[in-house]
């Protein structure tokens, strides 16, 4: 038997909403072990006064947990 937790994540990027979902997965990754699943949730964009832009992406992360041996 398996039991997974499941947690929000906020990726952003100035190129797109996919690299914005990258980059939250590969930051999650470092702390994160046996990540399973990556789900969308909302994205959105932050606009700058001068008219830059910052794509966000939440994804809902699962990842098994790991029993201590």
């Amino acid at each position: 038997m398996s039991v997974y937790r499941v947690t929000d994540v906020i990726g952003t990027s100035t190129q797109s909403w996919e690299d914005a979902a990258m980059e939250a997965v590969r930051t999650a990754g470092q702390t994160i072990r046996d990540l399973r699943v990556a789900e969308v949730i909302a994205q959105d964009i932050h606009i700058e006064a001068d008219g830059k832009v910052t794509y966000r992406t939440k994804l809902r992360l699962s990842f098994k947990y790991q029993t201590e041996r």
